[in-house]
C-alpha cells in the first residue's frame, strides 16, 4: 500500500486501507459466505483484482464507476467489470 502526505492510496483496494480494517473484514466474510459455483477460482481472482489496482475508477477499495467493493464484486464469478469496455477477460 503507498501513502501520500498522510492519506490512504486511492488505488489500493479495502483490504490495504489503514482505518478500514472493520470494513474489510466484514467484506472478506462475504466473500468467504458466497457459495462456491458463485465463487471465481483463485487465479481468476487475482488476476481482476490487478486489473483494478490499475484502473483509474478505483476509489480506496471501491469502483467510482458501479460503487461496489472491488474485491467482492472479483470473487463473484458472474460478475463483469462495470468499464466499457470491461478490464476482466473472465
Amino acid at each position: 500500500m503507498s501513502v501520500r502526505r498522510g492519506r490512504p492510496c486511492p488505488r489500493c483496494l479495502l483490504s490495504e486501507t489503514p482505518g478500514e480494517e472493520a470494513l474489510a473484514a466484514l467484506n472478506r466474510q462475504w466473500i468467504e459466505a458466497l457459495p462456491a459455483e458463485r465463487r471465481a477460482d483463485d487465479a481468476v481472482y487475482r488476476t481482476r483484482l490487478a486489473a483494478c489496482r490499475a484502473c483509474e475508477h478505483l476509489a480506496s477499495g471501491t469502483c467510482a464507476l458501479c460503487g461496489c467493493y472491488v474485491e467482492y464484486r472479483a470473487a463473484q464469478r458472474a460478475r463483469k467489470c462495470p468499464d466499457v469496455p470491461g478490464r476482466w477477460k473472465q
